[in-house]
């Protein structure tokens, strides 16, 4: 089942144009079944079909900052178009309203699906991770992409100069164990609301 994200600058932070890097990193890399592109403005949209891959994307915009971000899960009109913004269907019409209530909320973010409760509790895991994401510090962002990436915490030590409790502290108050814990739940919740 895909999953539309609709995107949407909230904030001048980075001047005119800043989605066209935003949307360059989108692009190389992440799997999707429509690429993100520009719709209008500084808004752009994109077709995924792994929910963990949501998650993923949702993440690095609310750390990358300025977003309202929208997520639509459900089904799309097919055969599907060879453009994300000439989609149709209730996931596209989903993600329209997950990112106009994206707005106004604190998170700036929102999901809407083919299953309401689903949606709800997909979008409150998702507000979590955006808040453990938001407040966490250069420090803890530092030792956690060695971590993510592969490195042992005593490989992420040395790279960072530091010891390797020094690499424990800082993981644990970024929270990474929490995030590790509640992306698969997000995913599962997600694909829940798509029905």
């Amino acid at each position: 089942m895909p999953y539309v994200l609709t995107v949407d600058r909230h904030d001048n932070r980075g001047g005119p144009g800043r989605g066209t890097g935003v949307l360059g990193r989108l692009t190389d890399g992440v799997p999707t079944v429509l690429p993100f592109e520009r719709t209008a403005g500084e808004e752009f949209q994109g077709v995924l079909a792994d929910p963990a891959v949501v998650v993923d994307v949702v993440l690095r915009l609310v750390r990358e900052g300025g977003w309202s971000i929208g997520v639509g899960a459900g089904p799309v009109q097919t055969p599907l178009p060879d453009s994300a913004r000439a989609g149709a269907g209730p996931a596209y019409l989903s993600a329209r309203r997950a990112v106009d209530a994206a707005k106004p909320r604190s998170v700036r973010l929102a999901v809407r699906g083919a299953v309401p409760p689903d949606a709800g509790d997909a979008q409150a895991v998702l507000s979590a991770l955006a808040v453990v994401v938001q407040r966490r510090s250069a420090p803890a962002w530092e030792a956690i992409e060695l971590v993510r990436a592969g490195r042992t915490q005593a490989d992420a030590a040395a790279a960072l100069g530091v010891s390797r409790q020094a690499v424990g502290q800082r993981l644990a108050a970024g929270l990474w164990e929490l995030e590790r814990e509640l992306r698969p739940t997000a995913a599962r919740l997600l694909t829940r609301a798509a029905g």
